[in-house]
């Protein structure tokens, strides 16, 4: 039995068109299910590698986890997460020549999305890399006041956070108090968060704003001896001497093992008891501490010239040594103490102190920091120092 082709197939151009187009519609199906298939496996693909480079970045495999971002953005060359991370990749492996690199990608994803909180962090901490103030700060204000996906007001807390220890770490303290009064009245009413802020203000030297921090989170926890410890300590720095024996007191009630607080409150009676500037003393107490104060200074001069081998009975000019001019000073001054009792002597006690204080001041400059009531005397001087400026 034999076919003939013209007999099946219908001449009529329509009816060919018609099959042509079944044709071609159902070899576009197959070549489109084809490519969505490939496509599904390449994103599949690049989300396995993704989970790789997670995995490295954590371990801080920095090498092989930019090797492996990279495969994934050959997957799926758009997906601006693997870009981000391939990003975070290149600035975290230390290699200054791979900066540029990370700012590229990081560049071009902020031109795309300018208000993403996550790209002007990651920008912010290059700019952090290079050392650039100016730029740090720009990237992390838009970070902190970015579009966060999760949790914003705990990651803007953080970004500051990061911006003043990056602010400190330069030395850019006048910056860094900014930016911690910004922080300290956004701050949730945990103990934690005004620890880690008081803190922030110690390294500061902010002792006020350190203080302010520890008092707070007493108010939240009155229980806390980290919080007892610290704003004694606070206390102490700033100069606050009364309100420090109070904390300091408390926090070595509440923890015998701290030695820290406890050799600091020691130092800190030492003060009270021999400051004859202290207020609600009478003039006789006064002019006890003036005479204990001098005679003390004479004690530590003699000691230190010891120990650098000066005989001050030999020396032959008192200009050949700090310590042998503080000799000559404290020598000329001793008859003075015999008309501390005058009314009309008003400056003397200001006068007798200064020679003690000069002394104190170039002893631990010569012959190191001292102890016990020396360490007192030279604190107290440098407390009135701070006062009189």
């Amino acid at each position: 039995m034999s076919w003939s082709f013209p007999k099946l197939i219908p001449r009529s151009a329509p009816v060919i068109l018609l099959v042509l187009t079944l044709a071609a519609v159902t070899g576009f199906a197959a070549v489109s299910h084809l490519v969505a298939r490939y496509n599904a496996n390449q994103q599949s693909r690049g989300r396995k590698l993704y989970q790789r480079g997670l995995a490295d970045s954590a371990a801080n495999r920095y090498d092989d986890a930019i090797d492996v971002f990279r495969a994934a953005l050959t997957c799926d060359p758009t997906n601006s997460q693997y870009q981000l991370s391939l990003a975070r990749a290149l600035r975290d492996s230390n290699d200054p020549r791979r900066l540029d690199e990370a700012e590229s990608y990081l560049i071009a994803l902020w031109q795309r999305a300018p208000q993403d909180a996550a790209v002007n962090l990651a920008l912010a901490r290059v700019a952090a890399h290079r050392g650039s103030i100016e730029d740090a700060t720009r990237y992390y204000h838009n970070a902190m006041y970015g579009v966060w996906n999760t949790d914003p007001d705990a990651n803007r807390s953080k970004a500051r956070i990061e911006l003043i220890q990056f602010l400190l770490k330069k030395g850019a303290s006048d910056k860094a108090e900014s930016e911690l009064i910004a922080l300290a009245t956004a701050l949730p009413p945990t103990p934690a968060a005004h620890l880690q802020t008081a803190q922030l203000f110690a390294q500061a030297q902010d002792y006020a704003g350190e203080l302010s921090q520890y008092e707070e989170v007493l108010r939240l926890d009155p229980s806390s001896s980290a919080a007892l410890a610290g704003a004694g300590q606070a206390a102490y720095n700033s100069g606050n001497y009364t309100s420090a024996r109070g904390y300091l007191q408390a926090a070595v009630n509440a923890n015998k093992e701290d030695e820290a607080s406890n050799q600091l409150l020691a130092t800190n009676e030492l003060i009270l008891r021999n400051d004859p500037f202290v207020g609600h003393i009478s003039d006789v107490e006064r002019n006890r501490r003036i005479a204990a104060a001098f005679a003390q200074a004479e004690t530590r001069l003699d000691e230190c010239g010891q120990q650098k081998g000066i005989d001050f009975n030999t020396a032959a000019t008192p200009t050949a040594s700090p310590l042998i001019a503080l000799q000559s000073l404290w020598t000329e001054a001793k008859p003075d103490l015999t008309r501390l009792r005058s009314p009309a002597e008003t400056d003397l006690p200001d006068a007798i102190m200064d020679v003690v204080f000069q002394i104190e001041q170039q002893t631990a400059a010569t012959c190191g920091q001292p102890k016990g009531v020396d360490l007192a005397l030279l604190l107290i001087s440098q407390k009135r120092e701070a006062a009189n400026r």
